[in-house]
């Protein structure tokens, strides 16, 4: 059975929101294109945020919309 491709933007979103959950720096962005490095950037802020109210594991899951 062939795995249906998903949309870059949100696999570029749960990525930068994984990385700044785990509190990766800005820098660490694999992307180099604008468009898409948007995507992966309001991930990481995402996962920033949650990082800093102090979810980690599966608490910040329910901090992720795009995993609901």
């Amino acid at each position: 059975m062939r795995k249906q491709k998903r949309d870059r933007s949100s696999t570029l979103y749960n990525r930068g929101f994984s990385a700044g959950l785990s509190g990766k720096p800005q820098s660490d962005c694999p992307v180099s294109t604008i468009e898409l490095r948007s995507h992966w950037m309001s991930g990481w802020r995402e996962g920033r945020e949650a990082h800093w109210s102090g979810m980690s594991g599966v608490s910040a899951i329910q901090a992720n919309p795009a995993l609901h």
